[in-house]
């Protein structure tokens, strides 16, 4: 009961988003194999990565997922050629 009244027993919709995120960026990782769709899907997810970052203020976590999205892109891209 008195987790419940500090707000320990409840996620919010910020945490929910870090969690879709980062999930989306493992599962696409770990399938990046068996399409190049995959990869462009892990550069979204880090993205989504970095948005959230920044959103709960942790910037050095927003900035290194900007950063892994673009070489993600450029992975890509070069597999796109």
């Amino acid at each position: 009961m008195r987790a419940k009244r500090e707000g320990l027993g409840t996620v919010d919709r910020l945490t929910l988003f870090g969690l879709f995120a980062v999930t989306l960026m493992l599962v696409c990782y770990a399938l990046e194999d068996r399409s190049r769709w995959f990869i462009l899907a892990f550069a979204v997810a880090c993205g989504l990565g970095s948005v959230y970052g920044f959103l709960q203020g942790a910037w050095p976590f927003g900035l290194v997922e900007a950063i892994w999205a673009g070489v993600a892109l450029r992975r890509w891209d070069i597999r796109r050629r």
